[in-house]
């Protein structure tokens, strides 16, 4: 009789879904995805109705029992060490403190791994790229400011305690008009994430649209929420808006002054820029990879983007995420494979 053939499952929990993608015992996307609800806030016991249901729904878009998957990546939206979930961050309070991993495990029968979502993204991206081995470091501006770091040959780095590469909390030298430091969602003051993020780009906006000088433009007078506003931004920096470039460029500087130095700690060899940015126009992402590099070379040294000895050489390579929706899912199948087939 001929072997069965194995696959791997990679599923990437999100606060409003869970998506799937599935490997096979080559390594090699099947091209299936898939994308049900999720119920985070109910409870990992919800959750994992819902974890079940996406896996089932691959195996049956493939043709396969459910049997035929022989391992899992996880990947969850929260700090977290040896299956274990540190923080509620956006889940329900009894995800935390719990072996969210061996849970799943044995209640699937299918062996695990698990890791944060921007590992996993950054996991996602360093696949995709077939033709690189070597580092791989991933920001990602979302509504925070989350990042990974692939090591050569596709390793996560994690740290001890699964905790690093918490980019959106280095601190960085910028200050509002008034003198002070914002105030990162963490708690502390004059991390990155206050200044690169969804929230900052609203507390950014919010301040502007209160000064005179744009008591005309149509945000000023528009009947939303700061949010709602905040959201149209980017339509407006498509349309050389001079409020929405302003803002824009201090993000995109900002990014790339923070990156000068990770660069300098991890000298990563590739850069990718992930999140919502990633989607935007081409315009658009021109323009803020500028930003980002007049940013990196007021604080990067010249040796992190070219070699000194080989003047053709660059030593950092900046580029935009590719992977789509599915990075994160695709890149926990590819490490469940490697750990499990």
């Amino acid at each position: 009789m001929p072997e069965e053939k194995k696959y791997f499952a990679g599923l990437d929990i999100g606060g409003s879904t869970i998506k799937a993608a599935l490997v096979d015992a080559d390594g090699q996307s099947t091209g299936t995805f898939v994308e049900v609800k999720s119920h985070v806030k109910d409870g990992y016991e919800a959750t994992f109705g819902q974890m079940e249901e996406a896996l089932a729904q691959l195996a049956g878009n493939e043709g396969v029992e459910v049997s035929a998957i022989r391992g899992i990546g996880i990947d969850v939206p929260a700090p977290n060490c040896d299956g274990v979930i540190w923080t509620r961050a956006n889940l329900a309070q009894d995800w935390v403190g719990t072996n969210v991993r061996d849970k799943f495990s044995k209640r699937s029968g299918i062996p695990a791994y698990m890791t944060n979502d921007g590992n996993a993204a950054a996991l996602g991206e360093y696949a995709v790229r077939t033709n690189y081995d070597g580092g791989l470091m991933l920001v990602a501006p979302g509504t925070g400011l989350g990042g990974g770091l692939i090591l050569p040959g596709g390793k996560i780095y994690e740290g001890v305690n699964g905790l690093a590469l918490e980019v959106g909390h280095v601190s960085v030298p910028h200050r509002e008009e008034d003198g002070k430091l914002p105030k990162c969602s963490c708690g502390w003051k004059g991390c990155s994430e206050a200044w690169v993020s969804l929230m900052a780009l609203r507390r950014r906006l919010g301040i502007e649209l209160a000064k005179e000088k744009w008591a005309g433009h149509p945000l000023a007078s528009e009947d939303s929420s700061i949010e709602e506003k905040a959201f149209k931004l980017r339509d407006f920096a498509d349309e050389d808006d001079e409020l929405a470039i302003q803002i824009f460029q201090q993000q995109g500087q900002i990014l790339g002054y923070v990156l000068g130095d990770l660069v300098r700690v991890f000298d990563p060899g590739m850069v990718v820029v992930g999140g919502g940015l990633a989607e935007t126009s081409e315009k658009f992402r021109k323009r803020y990879m500028n930003w980002i590099m007049e940013g990196f070379e007021e604080r990067g040294w010249s040796i992190y983007r070219k070699s000194p000895i080989e003047s053709n050489k660059v030593t950092t390579l900046f580029e935009w995420a590719t992977g789509g929706d599915h990075a994160a899912s695709l890149g926990m199948g590819f490490v469940a494979n490697d750990l499990f087939g």
